[in-house]
């Protein structure tokens, strides 16, 4: 059973997974989720938000409400993280989680993910340790290059070897985060010539994971990062084919594979009627991959993905619209969501996505598991009730009942 109480060295909280969490006599209510534990799960769940329900919203404070509602039903059923989007046209997604943090005692927040050429590196320490300090020291980083088109031609931002840039970051953030808190960069992306943080994280070692497809974004992730972040819609025979390697780049860089996380953005929707749900994955299966790179982790044996794609890219346009510098905002605005849907088979999207019902769901979670993935992404649900979420777990976790019980 966890103990209520901060750590006593440390004054930080300790954060249990939702197998964990257990009411103890005596502790005041409000500090504790008074849930029974459940059974040990194959994979831990996190939840995936992002600033679309902001941007459609007729009522901006409704939406904003619903958001913060949202995180604490996830935290008080346990689940193990929020990750928060972050694209330059959107919401700020650390003032986001620092709104969260004030309401919320054990699910972990970060970014889902956010970018060196969005925030300089120094933003990013200042940020996160300012977040990891209000949440009690819950915070992580999720870290991308982003989008390199909408900085160069949309923002005027000058990007040049982005992974670079990433590995910089990095760097600089370990330097910032631990003792002495300062850091020195002497070229590159980020000259930084001896700048100290005095503001500095709870934790000893932030958690930083990488979002990472390509082969050199892998190896960046298991040289310097505490786990990897998988976009969407990456099959399993995707899975299968990097996971093993990332293993052995983990173990070869000196590191612990079984320390390394492996997020994949699973979307998952626990139901028994999944055509709406497949149907609504349609587009942003599209808006996504039709970005440069970004369909390498679509394999799934039966359909042309590379023929589908090139004929996505030109119905949206995509390369016309990268070079004019549009946002996802405009990009997405321009897009036939009808025609897209015609083009793109459901049967792919079922494979793709974690849609589905729960006997289902459980045999494709046990498999995720057997290739390494350690964490699954969520889809929020419409109602942000913690007994639903409660549920939702309980039911993916649960062996199902035998025939006739």
């Amino acid at each position: 059973m966890v103990e209520c109480q901060p750590d006593a060295a440390s004054g930080i909280l300790p954060f249990p997974t939702h197998r964990q969490i257990a009411y103890r006599p005596g502790c005041r209510r409000e500090h504790v989720h008074e849930l029974a534990p459940i059974e040990e799960p194959a994979v831990e769940f996190c939840l995936d938000l992002s600033h679309h329900r902001w941007a459609r919203a007729r009522d901006p404070r409704q939406a904003a409400a619903w958001t913060l509602e949202t995180i604490v039903a996830a935290d008080r059923a346990g689940l193990h993280s929020v990750w928060l989007s972050e694209d330059p046209d959107g919401w700020d997604a650390i003032a986001v989680a620092a709104a969260a943090a004030a309401h919320t005692e054990r699910i972990r927040i970060g970014t889902g993910v956010t970018s060196p050429f969005l925030r300089h590196p120094v933003q990013i320490a200042m940020a996160v340790a300012t977040l990891d300090r209000l949440s009690a020291g819950r915070a992580f980083l999720g870290l991308g290059r982003g989008q390199p088109e909408f900085y160069t031609y949309g923002l005027g931002i000058p990007v040049r070897r982005p992974l670079a840039a990433v590995r910089e970051t990095i760097q600089l953030l370990r330097q910032w985060w631990r003792p002495p808190h300062r850091a020195t960069a002497a070229s590159g992306h980020f000259p930084v010539h001896d700048w100290p943080l005095s503001v500095t994280p709870l934790q000893e070692q932030v958690p930083i994971y990488l979002a990472a497809l390509g082969p050199k974004a892998r190896q960046l992730a298991a040289e310097l990062a505490d786990g990897i972040l998988i976009a969407d819609f990456a099959s399993e025979a995707f899975l299968a084919e990097i996971l093993p390697a990332l293993r052995a780049q983990v173990a070869a860089a000196g590191r612990d594979p079984a320390r390394f996380a492996v997020f994949a953005r699973t979307n998952l929707v626990l139901t028994d009627d999944p055509e709406p749900a497949l149907e609504e994955r349609k587009l942003p299966f599209a808006l996504l991959a039709t970005l440069p790179g970004m369909s390498q982790q679509v394999i799934v044996p039966g359909f042309d993905v590379e023929r589908l794609v090139a004929e996505l890219r030109q119905i949206l346009r995509i390369e016309e619209q990268l070079r004019a510098g549009r946002p996802w905002h405009d990009i997405r605005r321009a897009a036939d969501p009808d025609r897209i849907r015609q083009l793109v088979p459901t049967e792919l999207i079922a494979q793709l996505c974690l849609i589905g019902p729960a006997r289902e769901l459980r045999e494709r979670l046990a498999r995720l598991a057997a290739l390494g993935i350690t964490h699954v992404f969520v889809r929020a649900l419409p109602e942000p009730d913690p007994a639903v979420y409660r549920t939702l777990v309980e039911t993916l976790v649960s062996a199902p009942a035998p025939p006739g019980s």
